[in-house]
């Protein structure tokens, strides 16, 4: 007999406030009816959301850490605790981001690529994303230079192959010799070829694109700025009418006023909200360590000693919250952002990024102030208030 669970009274997250609310019927980790809320149906477990607004729960394709722990940490303890942690943010499925070191074990790669897919009580990981190393050494930005090389064949094999199947997205900067050759690599592995990291010009951007690379990694940062007489690479992202974005809505590492300039310009369908978070995301301010190096945590926003910002502290709900602030766009719009768009990223959508029967039953309930009421993970409740 398969376990049912029936979240009662919930009302869906695009629905016109005057609709009544509804039912969902979970069998098995997916959904398998949406229905009147008066429907009464046999179940082993009951969740009343007690009118409260229900979403499809947050991906976050862009995460280093979360709760005190750490991808780098290299266990299967730090990966469950950042795991738990996305939850109380509404986040149902993250990708683990890290770096790769050239001529070291990379343990931490292994210990991800060996826990994705597990339990691990709360946002499911479901893959790698590695930062580099075929990255710009002068836009390496936190990324420390023992974790930067050319682009070769050979090194991506050894990532490949410490990956074990499970890298999904890649940062790389298409100008340095030898990029391009590697993102059609990237393409027919079937990984996200991201760009990032990068000194590109307009043109060398648009190679990228050609090449394969279809997103680009936190939009704005690590890269050059928009010029009248040098575009880089933003203009050639602007234009693009398929290449989707990561952006970090929390004011700090882009200014509110060009977080709605993107929004509005991409649509919101290229756009996918992220935490770039670091191990500080959840915890109290102060002073944590990353890679080794000292860094400080205020308000939010997480930074090495010398000022350079590193990632944010804060949980993707904050976030959408932000989101919706600054880029004045509605909660559904958000919302959608930061479930559908991130899954079509990573060519989930068949399964993930929306509420419909026969999809799994990653869900997210919401308060009227966005805060996170509880959060399902394959139809099992990881967090509630």
């Amino acid at each position: 007999m398969s376990h049912r669970l029936l979240i009662t009274d919930c009302r869906l997250f695009d629905a016109a406030k005057e609709q009544p609310t509804r039912s969902i019927l979970i069998e098995e980790g997916t959904i398998a009816a949406i229905g009147p809320a008066a429907e009464a149906v046999h179940c082993d477990e009951t969740l009343d959301a007690g009118g409260r607004m229900i979403a499809p729960g947050f991906i976050d394709v862009h995460i280093q850490g979360a709760g005190g722990a750490d991808v780098l940490d290299a266990t299967p303890e730090a990966l469950a605790t950042i795991s738990r942690t996305c939850a109380r943010f509404g986040t149902t499925g993250f990708l683990a981001t890290t770096v790769y070191v050239p001529g070291k074990e990379n343990r931490h790669l292994t210990v991800a690529a060996e826990t994705v897919g597990r339990d691990l009580g709360g946002a499911t990981l479901l893959g790698i994303h590695i930062e580099g190393p075929f990255i710009s050494a002068q836009k390496r930005g936190m990324i420390q230079p023992n974790c930067v090389c050319p682009p070769s064949a050979e090194c991506f094999a050894e990532i490949q192959d410490v990956c074990d199947g499970r890298l999904k997205m890649m940062t790389i900067a298409p100008e340095l010799p030898g990029s391009v050759q590697l993102i059609e690599s990237l393409v027919e592995s079937n990984v996200v070829a991201a760009f990032g990291h990068s000194n590109a010009t307009y043109e060398q951007t648009l190679d990228g694109f050609e090449a394969g690379v279809s997103h680009v990694t936190h939009l704005f940062n690590a890269m050059p700025s928009l010029h009248h007489r040098s575009p880089g690479p933003l203009a050639a992202i602007f234009e693009s009418e398929y290449v989707t974005a990561q952006l970090i809505a929390d004011g700090v590492h882009i200014h509110p006023a060009v977080v709605r300039l993107a929004f509005e310009r991409l649509g919101a369908d290229r756009v996918v909200p992220i935490t770039d978070g670091m191990q500080a995301l959840g915890l109290p301010d102060g002073e944590y360590i990353y890679n080794g190096l000292e860094y400080e945590s205020r308000e939010g926003t997480a930074r090495y000693k010398d000022g350079t910002l590193i990632g944010t502290a804060l949980g993707l709900s904050r976030l959408l919250d932000r989101l919706m602030t600054f880029a004045g766009c509605p909660l559904e719009v958000a919302i959608r952002a930061a479930s559908q768009n991130p899954a079509k990223v990573l060519g989930l959508e068949k399964r993930k990024g929306t509420i419909e029967t026969g999809k799994d039953a990653d869900l997210v309930l919401l308060d009227e102030d966005c805060s996170v009421y509880a959060t399902l993970v394959a139809g099992k409740i990881v967090y509630q208030k």
